[in-house]
């Protein structure tokens, strides 16, 4: 274990770490998790470069970022439910950056009502699967310049909900199910992980995903109080106390990715899904806790890799 848990913070994980002359490249890096993971690296002395779609928050939260720790912040636009945008975000990134140390694909969206992305997809499945799947290969020569380069993917413990749905991922034949979607979207990120970590071992560099916690931050804006109700029946909480107990905050929901991205003995070859800042089990029971075998299949990585460049039409080793 890493000696850090559910409680521990970001700032707790990165007590004691220098991270200058490090390069982390964070997707919604301008709110939530991201901002807080940002401010954390940055704290330490890493170079952080934000990615999302509004230009206007972007500058904000890097002027923010800048005043509260002194570190070089730049941004970069990319909205990841466009495949254009995120095909200009990493053509320009390597045009102006040096290396990426730390690819964090923070950003996504959760149970959102039916709707498409800009080239088609599913909405959920398009943004936080398919847009980090196109941005990671486009970034990947930054990626290769980095010094111990590390992958993280945020998933969530909602791929308990449901695997990918190799042969309907955009609900064309299947009625929307807004849960049902965004399962299969964070089981794809751990399915992503799980190749990355097979294709890119001889290079050097190593991919996690992780499961944050819960946290309330904007990824929750599309919620209803009956979203809520369903949560806490899956957590099996009984009461609205207990349920807000189970949540973190956001300090602390930042905390596992900077485990995940700066953590050395405590990994193996054998990691790919942390949570609580430990690697988890592989467990296809317990609803609190651990990885589903489905989400770290080799196989199924496989086939969604292929499918991920058949629906997006880019080879990922272009």
């Amino acid at each position: 274990m890493s000696g850090f848990g559910a409680t521990s913070t970001a700032d707790d994980v990165l007590e004691g770490r220098d991270l200058t002359g490090r390069t982390a490249f964070i997707t919604g890096g301008y709110s939530g998790l991201g901002h807080e993971t940002a401010r954390a690296m940055a704290a330490k002395g890493a170079h952080i470069i934000i990615a999302g779609r509004d230009e206007a928050k972007l500058a904000s939260a890097a002027a923010e970022l800048k005043e509260q720790t002194g570190a070089q912040i730049d941004t970069i636009v990319c909205d990841l439910a466009s495949q254009t945008s995120v095909k200009a975000c990493a053509a320009e990134a390597n045009t102006r950056f040096e290396k990426i140390d730390l690819l964090i694909n923070n950003a996504g969206v959760m149970a959102c009502p039916q709707g498409e992305t800009a080239d088609g997809f599913e909405m959920q499945f398009g943004t936080n699967h398919l847009g980090h799947f196109t941005l990671t290969s486009g970034l990947l020569p930054l990626v290769e310049k980095g010094e111990n380069p590390r992958i993280i993917n945020l998933s969530s413990r909602g791929h308990h909900i449901s695997p990918v749905h190799l042969d309907d991922p955009n609900y064309e034949g299947n009625p929307y199910q807004k849960w049902d979607a965004y399962g299969q979207s964070k089981t794809a990120n751990v399915l992503f992980s799980v190749s990355l970590e097979e294709k890119l071992k001889d290079r050097g560099i190593r991919s996690l995903a992780l499961h944050p916690g819960g946290i309330v931050t904007n990824l929750g804006r599309h919620m209803t109080p009956e979203d809520y109700a369903w949560m806490r029946d899956r957590m099996k909480a009984q009461s609205d106390e207990e349920m807000t107990a189970a949540f973190k905050t956001i300090p602390q929901g930042a905390a596992t990715t900077c485990w995940a991205a700066t953590a050395e003995d405590a990994l193996d070859q054998a990691s790919v899904y942390c949570e609580d800042c430990h690697v988890a089990q592989v467990d296809d029971e317990d609803t609190n806790g651990g990885v589903r075998s489905y989400a770290i299949d080799p196989g199924k990585a496989e086939q969604l890799w292929q499918l991920s460049e058949a629906m997006t039409g880019h080879k990922f080793f272009a």
